[in-house]
């Protein structure tokens, strides 16, 4: 039965006829092929029908948001929360196999929550070389009664060579309020001063409390139960891709990975089990055709959450009176 959504929602959704016409962009695997065959394609199969097909060493940055340990019903396909013991075995039949299709120089990213990181960094540690941790505020859902509500997840960073692997920094710098602004000789001391406030650009930490998980009201947003921001995902891409590589994702969801690969000049791949989902990455990538904006991330920066809107209410004011100011000018001279 179809949802009764609110008239301002902007939930990505599917018709009939939409997914009729989508599953033409859906591909299968059963062959040994080429790089360029699986490039900027969604494979609609289980990961372990797949995997042996796949080049090997064509991918310059695996992000990986394999299921939790956790009980969670995927659009029908569920996920039953095991021990620690079983969930080890689960990720260790298929993180080698997806480990092997990295360049040597290439990165990984793999997503997990406070119940199973100790399961991923056990056996991410077994076959790459991990630099950090990234922790980062989930605030979305209700409080529990009897815990601590949760509200955040883990990120775990590893490359194949401690000595060569890809990462820009400059790519993934953050705009931050200034809260005391410091001044040498009566001017700002790296910060900028605008109507809207005080911003300091930042080099970005492993703690990233910035990020607003989809909801109703944002166009990237779908039913997925799990869905990644794209911010979130645009962050691991721009810093451990160059422009133009290859980024992989063998637990697909919704694509976002993909998405957001197409909207910074990147080539994809992705794989996805379950139809309705793939069908709406597919459908996320015919919109990225025609939009490329990433919520939070503007002029090559990333923003401080809800201070992006007062930086662009500043730049329209400054605009406006800009030609405001040239308006009065060319009134002057007409007089003269």
């Amino acid at each position: 039965m179809e949802k009764i959504r609110a008239e301002r929602n902007r939930t990505i959704v599917l018709s009939e006829d939409e997914r009729i016409e989508l599953r033409n962009d859906l591909c299968k695997l059963d062959t040994m092929t080429s790089v360029d065959s699986v490039v900027n394609k969604i494979f609609h199969q289980d990961l372990f029908e797949v995997i042996d097909y796949l080049p090997k060493h064509f991918v310059d940055l695996l992000i990986i948001d394999p299921p939790y340990n956790l009980s969670k019903d995927f659009a029908g396909l569920k996920f039953k929360a095991t021990d620690d013991k079983k969930y080890i075995e689960y990720v260790r039949c298929w993180l080698p196999k997806v480990l092997e299709l990295l360049k040597p120089n290439g990165s990984v990213y793999v997503c997990c929550d406070w119940k199973s990181t100790s399961a991923i960094y056990q056996v991410l540690s077994e076959f790459a070389i991990i630099k950090n941790r990234i922790t980062w505020q989930r605030e979305k859902g209700r409080g529990a009664k009897t815990n601590w509500k949760n509200a955040m997840e883990d990120i775990w960073f590893a490359v194949l060579n401690d000595k060569d692997y890809y990462f820009d920094v400059e790519s993934v710098m953050q705009k931050r309020k200034v809260i005391a602004p410091y001044k040498v000789n009566g001017k700002p001391k790296d910060w900028e001063e605008t109507e809207e406030g005080n911003f300091r650009l930042t080099y970005p930490s492993n703690f990233w409390d910035d990020i607003s998980i989809p909801y109703w009201s944002m166009p990237e947003n779908t039913d997925h139960p799990t869905q990644k921001p794209e911010k979130l995902i645009a962050k691991l891409i721009l810093a451990s891709c160059p422009k133009g590589g290859v980024v992989f994702d063998p637990f697909l969801g919704s694509g976002t990975t993909c998405v957001v690969a197409k909207k910074i000049d990147r080539q994809y791949c992705g794989i996805e089990i379950n139809e309705e989902y793939a069908l709406l990455t597919s459908k996320r990538l015919r919109m990225a055709e025609n939009n490329k904006d990433i919520q939070g991330y503007s002029d090559g920066v990333f923003w401080e959450r809800n201070t992006l809107n007062l930086q662009k209410k500043s730049q329209k004011k400054s605009l406006k009176k800009n030609e405001d100011t040239s308006l009065s000018v060319n009134l002057t001279q007409i007089g003269h």
